[in-house]
């Protein structure tokens, strides 16, 4: 299967394309084509194709540039368990990061991402390397990948360090006001208030004053 069969498959719909075009904002090309479509042929795709040939798909799709190639390109590697998982998802997802450029495409790969961490938290080293980008997408993207250690009831003392470690890369983005790192901020401490209410509130007891209003509202509203 090549990117182009398998967009071909997606299908077109040029009225949505175009209404696709102006909600995201962001000059590429549109298919038009809503995400269960694409659920369902990538779930017939996986069900077709090796992981060496799905790995290949993917870095085609995500050359396109199309929107829904590159989000067909992320749920092809959404996956907890990909045996063996040394095989190059991770590295292909790592490689998507530089090119991040808009929040929908980003959260998708930033959702596969999450498996590979969780499957080898090691690699929270190289999601620390992002935090000092000067690519906001990719800064963003340390704290979209990391929201699995938001989640813990029960967290074994290593992922409480990596929590604490996460935080440490929040605190260090609090007076950066660009919208959607404020935005990312808040989204991981309002996840983390759900399992972990006394760290929130240290955090923003600290470093409320260095955040956008919005930001500490959103933070603090499952508190």
């Amino acid at each position: 299967m090549t990117p182009e069969t398998a967009l071909a498959e997606l299908g077109h719909d040029a009225q949505k394309a175009v209404e696709m075009a102006a909600y995201h904002k962001l000059d590429r090309p549109y298919l038009g084509v809503a995400n269960p479509v694409i659920d369902a042929a990538v779930k017939s795709w996986r069900a077709q194709i090796d992981l060496n040939t799905r790995l290949s798909l993917a870095a085609g799709l995500w050359d396109t540039n199309i929107h829904e190639g590159r989000v067909a390109a992320a749920k092809l590697l959404t996956q907890a368990r990909i045996r063996p998982d040394d095989t190059g998802a991770w590295d292909l997802i790592y490689s998507w990061v530089p090119t991040f450029d808009a929040w929908a495409v980003a959260d998708h790969a930033s959702i596969a991402g999450q498996k590979r961490l969780v499957a080898n938290p090691a690699r929270l080293d190289h999601v620390e390397e992002w935090t000092g980008s000067d690519h906001m997408w990719t800064r963003r993207a340390a704290l979209v990948m990391t929201l699995p250690w938001t989640k813990q009831n029960n967290p074994k003392p290593h992922e409480l360090a990596a929590r604490d470690r996460i935080l440490g890369w929040a605190a260090g983005y609090v007076t950066d006001h660009t919208w959607f790192i404020q935005k990312a901020i808040a989204w991981w401490l309002r996840d983390l208030s759900k399992h972990d209410p006394d760290r929130v509130r240290q955090f923003l007891h600290i470093h409320a004053d260095n955040m956008k209003p919005f930001a500490v509202k959103e933070a603090g509203s499952k508190l």
